[in-house]
């Protein structure tokens, strides 16, 4: 299931924003605006992060490259210890999920043709 970005506290939503740091392995488009990033929550208490995060395909070759960029790049910040990924399948991935700036990235490329 997809987050509500209203149920986000607030530093859930700048850990999600973080993210955007985050290129997808094959195009010029970070994992947010790409729409693998479907929750993010941040344990204060603990300081661990856990990203819900899905991929285009199961079968996606760079699943633990891009994965491992999500880990390193929220422990960067001085209040996560540990962050680890929730792969999820549900709602499977479409280009439904991509931002605008997604939609442009990828009908720059060729890749896609919205309107």
């Amino acid at each position: 299931m997809i987050q509500d970005p209203k149920e986000r506290t607030a530093r859930e939503e700048e850990l999600y924003q973080i993210l955007h740091d985050v290129q997808d392995a094959e195009f010029d488009i970070d994992v947010v605006d790409m729409g693998l990033i479907y929750g993010v929550h941040f344990d204060e208490k603990k300081q661990n992060v856990i990203v819900d995060m899905t991929f285009t395909s199961m079968s996606c070759p760079a699943l633990d490259f891009m994965s491992d960029d999500v880990v390193e790049r929220l422990l960067l910040e001085k209040d996560v210890k540990d962050a680890c990924i929730n792969v999820v399948w549900d709602p499977p991935w479409n280009q439904n999920m991509l931002s605008e700036t997604g939609v442009n990235v990828l009908n720059d490329w060729g890749v896609i043709k919205w309107e």
